[in-house]
């Protein structure tokens, strides 16, 4: 049992680092914007929020870094896709290629780098109840924020104007314009906020879920953020929902090596990759339900002019 209450903590652990960048790019193609960056964007926030924690000490203070360096990186992107009119497919790519050589020039003289001794968090009077203690309640603070972020987002999504306009900004941005909505800057504004939700992710990545500094250290989560939104169909909680599969499924490896079950490493090492890929496979099949929810300007550009 205990066993189990430790793979259930790991895996809302390890859902959430990816849950946290595929809220934002959720937000970024809910404005009709595709933003194929996000491994970049990780990657450089990964770096700026670990050497920010070295050096100040404080964890908040990474976190703040990692967050600024993902909103600077997406302001480039939307600067370049949005109102110049560059190709977003590749604009994303070649921000991705720029984060991953970024991050390992800069993240030279950090890889042997250490933080201090990690906090350990509880919640008073649940922390200590037999198996849902250890398994639900001995989280960092930003797994439960990432849940409430969840709520916040879909309930705002759904009732809020803001998010109606975020909405119809995405499904016909030239019926929103028309009707007076600053589109592109809109759209500027969802890709920074998804740009800093990215760096959030990273940042945690590297202060937090691992804690050090290695080159490539996101490993593919970005790209298994942005497969996520489509497996989710753009909702907030079916992205909750796939970022704790895909955690559950990259722990899993762990909890059978631990319990002796002989299995090749290169295969549970595969796992979560294969299990994303089984999954987008069979959604899609259904090209129909996939239309009916993906925002129908996904990845148009638009030009004011006409």
């Amino acid at each position: 049992m205990e066993a189990w209450a430790l793979l259930i903590a790991a895996t809302l652990n390890a859902g959430t680092l990816v849950a946290l960048a595929a809220l934002g790019l959720l937000i970024n193609e809910r404005a009709g914007v595709v933003n194929l960056g996000a491994e970049g964007m990780m990657l450089v926030a990964a770096i700026a929020g670990f050497a920010a924690a070295v050096h100040s000490g404080s964890d908040l203070v990474g976190f703040l870094a990692g967050i600024g360096a993902g909103a600077l990186m997406a302001l480039a992107f939307g600067g370049l896709a949005i109102y110049l009119n560059t190709n977003q497919y590749a604009t994303g790519l070649a921000l991705s290629l720029f984060g991953a050589g970024f991050s390992a020039f800069v993240g030279q003289n950090y890889v042997q780098a250490k933080l201090g001794p990690r906090p350990s968090f509880a919640v008073p009077g649940l922390a200590d109840l037999p198996f849902i203690g250890p398994a639900l309640f001995r989280q960092h603070p930003l797994v439960y924020a990432a849940i409430a972020l969840t709520a916040l987002l879909a309930w705002a999504l759904a009732r809020t104007r803001a998010g109606l306009v975020l909405r119809a900004v995405g499904e016909s941005p030239e019926s929103a314009h028309a009707l007076g909505h600053p589109v592109r800057r809109i759209r500027l504004m969802a890709v920074v906020a998804g740009g800093a939700l990215c760096g959030l992710a990273g940042a945690y990545c590297s202060v937090i879920y691992t804690p050090l500094w290695v080159e490539g250290m996101i490993a593919g989560k970005g790209w298994i953020a942005l497969a996520l939104t489509s497996f989710a169909t753009w909702r907030p909680a079916r992205v909750l929902l796939g970022a704790y599969l895909f955690g559950g499924v990259t722990m899993l490896q762990f909890h059978l090596q631990g319990q002796g079950v002989q299995v090749a490493s290169q295969f549970l090492s595969m796992l979560p990759y294969l299990a994303t890929i089984v999954v987008l496979v069979l959604i899609s099949r259904d090209e129909r339900f996939i239309r009916a929810n993906m925002p129908a300007s996904l990845g148009r550009p638009f030009h004011p002019g006409g």
